[in-house]
């Protein structure tokens, strides 16, 4: 395969993989920070017989956090690709668009408040919108290969 090939194999995964991937990814991201606040917050009494009630307080933190972030991902990954499909089009839109739905339905839905699903759909919106301005202009193509390998062999020198 051509090494500058190797670049666009993300644009040969269906949407649906894409999503799986999002929710995963979003799964593993979120146990890890569940882990992290369980620990910070939630320090388990270390007692005599006693320490099953603080793993079960961290495991079911961790299980919270991860399918939080799961759904997040997915939801976002999911009508960004949505969108994109729809519009033809691969801008910052999409993200922005999908940003907002996963912030409103997800994290408006625990919030349970008009108020904060409009909040945290407009902040996820912002940031990935943000985000994809900023790699669109950091990741301009001029088809220079700066770190190009050859599989061909050299002539030797032999003399």
């Amino acid at each position: 395969m051509d090494p500058s090939e190797r670049r666009y194999l993300e644009d040969d995964d269906t949407s649906l993989m894409k999503t799986v991937k999002g929710a995963t990814t979003g799964l593993v991201a979120g146990t890890v920070w569940g882990t992290i606040v369980a620990t910070w917050h939630d320090v388990p009494r270390v007692e005599r017989n006693v320490a099953l009630p603080g793993l079960l307080r961290t495991f079911r933190m961790m299980g919270s956090h991860g399918l939080t972030f799961a759904a997040i991902g997915g939801v976002y990954i999911g009508v960004e690709q949505l969108v994109q499909n729809f519009r033809g089009k691969r801008d910052f839109v999409n993200g922005a668009v999908g940003g907002f739905v996963a912030g409103a339905t997800i994290l408006g839905s625990k919030g349970r408040s008009i108020k904060t699903a409009i909040s945290a759909g407009s902040a996820l919106a912002f940031t990935s919108s943000i985000q994809d301005i900023n790699q669109q202009t950091m990741k301009h193509d001029s088809g220079v290969e700066y770190a190009a390998y050859t599989t061909k062999k050299r002539p030797s020198v032999d003399s």
